[in-house]
């Protein structure tokens, strides 16, 4: 068996937009709440603090507005530990914005992004000092429906086959439907997916977009080109299909859920962290449940990691201690946590 990929030594850079967020305080129905928390909300940023977070050098590229929530989400990532002095502030166009409408059967969001600062984002982006640096460039399915100019980005992005670029490409798929009223979604991203060094996807999201009887094999079979396809199926688990046929899945971690949103962005910076480290695939899937679970306890996309040495205890687990703390041996869900830390309240993931 060939010997395991991984990207060169070097920083990252998360593409995207991110937007401010309002959601009710108490959490409840947005229609119902008499206060609301501002927070900030994207995905690429979400995975650029989580790296940040686990010492991994990242940059985050995209633009803001001249407006209160554009300054309130730069100094949101910034104090993550991202560097954002590339982030574009344009006087003309606002920062989009989301709301976040809690239900017992989950969280809707409704955006407000037409026409946003990073809807203006273009190809041009990539021939900045931060990405031609790059070790890993991380984009996602969002951005090229944001505008015809923002699928040019990522089309350029992963328009260089891989042995010629000069960066790995991390793509994590994140459909969102609203954004695809045309229904081109399923082809688009699987092409674009195609082309990457890493995908992430959801098990249930490619079988939404690309057939409802899909397996993570499956998966791996619609995109035979990326070095590593990780398939995440939701609180059960992650597989990731190496291109040299390796095949390997890791339970995820049980945790109590406040709320879901984000813990996707959070495995990837996990899983990306652990690549970048050395670290075997196996190793870069625990990382990546780790850094899932921080995000499933918080009302917001960014929680606190556990302490390092609860991750280094659990990342030391055996395969079958990793098993028994993901399981229980007769099937019903209980807590599991980060070794040492308190119990979350809320719904069990």
């Amino acid at each position: 068996m060939t010997a395991q990929w991984r990207p060169a030594p070097g920083p990252v850079v998360c593409v995207g937009e991110t937007m401010a967020a309002l959601a009710p305080c108490p959490s409840g129905p947005l229609e119902d709440a008499e206060h609301l928390r501002l927070t900030v909300a994207g995905a690429e940023s979400n995975v650029a603090m989580y790296l940040a977070d686990h010492g991994i050098p990242v940059a985050w590229l995209s633009a803001l507005g001249d407006d209160p929530p554009g300054r309130r989400v730069r100094a949101a990532v910034a104090a993550a530990g991202v560097d954002v002095t590339h982030v574009r502030t344009d006087p003309d166009r606002p920062t989009g914005l989301l709301l976040k409408d809690p239900h017992r059967t989950g969280t809707r969001v409704h955006y407000y992004r037409s026409g946003s600062a990073a809807s203006a984002l273009g190809p041009g982006l990539l021939d900045t000092e931060p990405v031609r640096t790059a070790s890993v460039l991380h984009i996602s399915g969002i951005t090229p429906a944001l505008s015809p100019s923002c699928r040019d980005l990522v089309t350029r992005a992963l328009g260089t086959p891989p042995a010629e670029r000069p960066y790995a490409v991390s793509f994590d798929v994140n459909h969102r439907p609203a954004l695809w009223r045309d229904g081109t979604a399923g082809t688009v991203l699987r092409d674009l997916a195609d082309r990457a060094d890493v995908v992430f996807v959801g098990l249930d999201e490619a079988q939404n977009l690309w057939g409802a009887e899909l397996t993570a094999i499956g998966v791996r079979e619609l995109l035979p080109h990326p070095r590593i396809v990780v398939v995440k199926d939701g609180a059960d688990s992650a597989t990731a299909a190496v291109r040299n046929g390796e095949v390997i899945a890791v339970p995820a971690l049980r945790t109590l859920v406040v709320e879901p949103v984000g813990a996707g962005d959070a495995f990837a910076a996990g899983f990306l962290a652990g690549l970048l480290r050395g670290g075997t695939t196996t190793r870069a899937l625990r990382l990546g449940h780790i850094t899932a679970v921080s995000a499933l306890k918080v009302t917001g996309d960014h929680g606190p990691l556990p302490d390092v040495r609860a991750v280094r205890r659990l990342l030391a687990l055996s395969a079958e201690e990793w098993t028994r703390v993901a399981r229980v041996e007769d099937g019903h869900r209980e807590e599991a946590r980060p070794i040492g830390e308190p119990p979350a309240l809320g719904r069990e993931w």
